[in-house]
């Protein structure tokens, strides 16, 4: 095991330890560099780093008790509050070590999960939060906090004679995450009502979708000329935003802009926002934002086309955009498939170069939807 603690960026908020172990996985810097932007997109003050290289997680501290033990210190001496961990803990091990701490213990799905918190903004988008925050709490609730075994009796919501309070709470979040789950079945009952409408109109539908902060509110920014938020941090944006804008040879076009993906996606938030996502899998077509800059652009790809597969969205065709070519000195350039079709473009959102070219692209792929029409109508 060993420490980084020279290497931290600080921020203003509660000051944290980030704590990582490599097990061996190719992606472990990358990994712990998106860490560490997590971290700052959630307003902590990153005070040190702990790493270290185990074969498997130790079952009751994850890190081991001697690691657990130089932790509790470098917390003390940063005077940190809380420990990010670079990995998802089991709801024993995060007990175990908030004991040992007596400090704050949030695994990389709770912080994920905090960050969503902060940022969503719509009605929708503060209900499916609010799911994906629960069905993550209905794993903490484990028999061993005293807090939760004392007996409670009363009547109404306080539970009948000698039902325990972590009975209670359990019934309570169920209650919670059914009524959450009928509200946004309403919701995507009428999305989906909008959306059949717009195909009736033959209006085509084009959604952004990418790895979180490689540029999709940028490049929505200058396609529909909105003022979409947009910061240099990882999910910026979460709310689906949608624009009908009018492309030159094409007419009106519906164009959303989608929550970003990131590696280890939590499943609680990938099935929470089905209703928002389902905009990418009824899409006629996507266009898959690339941070051409990064030097994990192809493991963040295959990321973007794995839960592109989880939420039915792997059959709906896709332009590759290579985006922030600014930053690298490329031009903007389009390449074709053996049928003549655009299939990767090169652009900067940022500067505008190529944006031309996304507009070129929608207008060839609405010709091509046309035509097929055109041919189904023909064989009918």
């Amino acid at each position: 095991m060993f420490e980084r603690p020279g290497s931290d960026i600080s921020g203003h908020g509660d000051a944290a330890i980030m704590v990582s172990v490599d097990f061996g996985d190719t992606d472990y810097e990358e990994s712990l560099h998106e860490l560490r932007q997590l971290s700052i997109s959630a307003g902590l003050a990153i005070r040190g780093t702990i790493e270290g290289k185990r074969s498997t997680p130790d079952a009751k501290l994850f890190i081991g008790s001697g690691k657990a033990d130089e932790l509790a210190q470098m917390m003390q001496a940063s005077e940190s509050n809380i420990a990010v961990f670079n990995h998802d803990l089991s709801p024993s091990q995060q007990r175990n070590l908030e004991r040992l701490l007596q400090a704050r213990v949030v695994d990389r799905t709770g912080l994920i999960l905090d960050i969503f918190s902060q940022r969503a903004q719509s009605h929708e988008g503060k209900l499916q939060v609010e799911l994906a925050q629960l069905e993550h709490l209905s794993t903490r609730l484990v028999r061993g906090w005293t807090h939760l075994e004392r007996q409670k009796g009363g009547i109404g919501v306080r539970g009948g004679p000698g039902e325990t309070q972590l009975e209670l709470d359990r019934r309570m979040l169920r209650v919670r995450v059914r009524q959450l789950r009928e509200k946004l079945i309403k919701l995507k009952a009428q999305r989906g009502m909008q959306r059949r409408a717009r195909k009736r109109s033959n209006v085509m539908t084009v959604s952004l979708v990418g790895y979180t902060n490689a540029g999709k509110s940028t490049v929505f920014n200058r396609l529909t000329k909105a003022d979409l938020y947009v910061a240099d941090q990882l999910f910026a944006t979460l709310d689906t935003t949608t624009h009908k804008i009018y492309v030159e040879d094409c007419g009106a076009v519906v164009l959303s802009d989608t929550v970003g993906f990131i590696k280890h996606l939590p499943h609680a938030l990938v099935e929470a926002f089905g209703a928002t996502l389902e905009e990418a899998a009824q899409a006629d077509l996507l266009l898959h934002i690339v941070d051409t800059a990064s030097s994990n652009r192809d493991e963040q790809i295959a990321q973007v086309n794995k839960v592109l597969l989880e939420i039915g969205a792997a059959n709906v065709p896709q332009i590759l955009v290579h985006n922030q070519i600014d930053r690298v000195g490329l031009s903007p350039s389009i390449s074709r498939d053996e049928y003549g079709r655009i299939v990767t473009i090169h652009a900067s959102a940022k500067t505008g170069e190529g944006m031309d070219l996304l507009r070129l692209a929608m207008a060839e792929y609405n010709q091509h939807l046309q035509k097929l029409s055109t041919e189904e109508s023909a064989y009918a």
